[in-house]
């Protein structure tokens, strides 16, 4: 597996508009698997080999060479390799300011994230930013410049369809304020009762609302929101696993353990150790 990060001193990694985070490439063994699980970017993979399958919320689609798909940040999603055609594929992941807005006009969503390679350019896409990152003293212009073409190139690729329609605008006002709830106090004591009554909407609404457009009720996205911060803050930080716990809010570390495992399939102190001995490819 190969992946390149931006560097953060650069211009273009503290651009607003766009940040491209880093890229790369693998060949997956058979059955590799990432999530359940969120992420705070925007990620594309394409398939240049093999076949396997994404998943978001209910929602799940088969890919073959030839296809590409998109993750959001901050829905939960999965994907795998297929075990006996296992893909190769190459990821870009980026942000900012203007992505949701280049996004609306296309016709993706959480629920239709596959789309077709274009392959003038999208199969070629890894080895043009890691030739562009080798340029010195450029600013990372150069960088810019084809994750713009890419996603001018997205555009016409997958325009918007008249027959895939976004939730009524104050319907996605709900949500958004929802997720901002959320991500600002998941290291609290959070209650679907607290975020109704903080938005003054019934509560049944908003989360019957809020499992609609992101696929989860609301409970489980904080569990799986929480449990993304624990495995940065196990990966980056010494913190000790009680000081993790309250950090993304259980004041129970043993509660915390008995989540994280459900939710990750290994305990927090397992999960640091391979992280540390390289063994969990993000």
């Amino acid at each position: 597996m190969s992946i390149f990060n931006c560097n953060t001193e650069r211009p273009f990694r503290g651009n607003p508009d766009l940040h491209l985070h880093y890229w790369g490439r693998e060949r997956c063994v058979p059955g590799h698997s990432v999530g359940p699980g969120v992420r705070e970017i925007y990620k594309i993979h394409f398939i240049h080999e093999g076949t396997g399958r994404v998943s978001v919320g209910e929602c799940s689609h088969s890919l073959e060479a030839g296809q590409a798909f998109l993750t959001y940040p901050h829905v939960v999603t999965s994907y795998a390799a297929d075990l006996y055609t296992p893909w190769t594929y190459s990821w870009i992941a980026f942000t900012g300011e203007q992505v949701e807005y280049l996004l609306s006009k296309t016709s993706l969503s959480p629920e239709h994230p596959v789309f077709p390679m274009d392959l003038e350019l999208m199969p070629e896409l890894y080895e043009r930013l890691t030739q562009a990152a080798e340029i010195r003293d450029s600013l990372d212009l150069p960088l810019k410049a084809i994750l713009y073409q890419f996603l001018a190139l997205l555009l016409q690729t997958v325009p918007t369809s008249p027959d895939i329609l976004p939730l009524p605008k104050q319907k996605s006002i709900y949500v958004e304020q929802c997720l901002h709830f959320l991500h600002s106090h998941y290291c609290e004591n959070v209650t679907v009762e607290m975020m109704s009554s903080t938005l003054k909407l019934d509560r049944k609404y908003l989360s019957s609302l809020f499992k609609k457009s992101i696929g989860l009720p609301p409970q489980q996205y904080l569990l799986n929101f929480r449990i993304a911060k624990a495995c940065d803050l196990l990966a980056e930080t010494q913190c000790t696993i009680g000081e993790i716990a309250h950090s993304v809010g259980y004041q129970d570390a043993l509660l915390f353990s008995r989540m994280f495992k459900k939710v990750k399939g290994c305990s927090p102190k397992e999960y640091r150790f391979r992280q540390i001995n390289n063994d969990i490819v993000l």
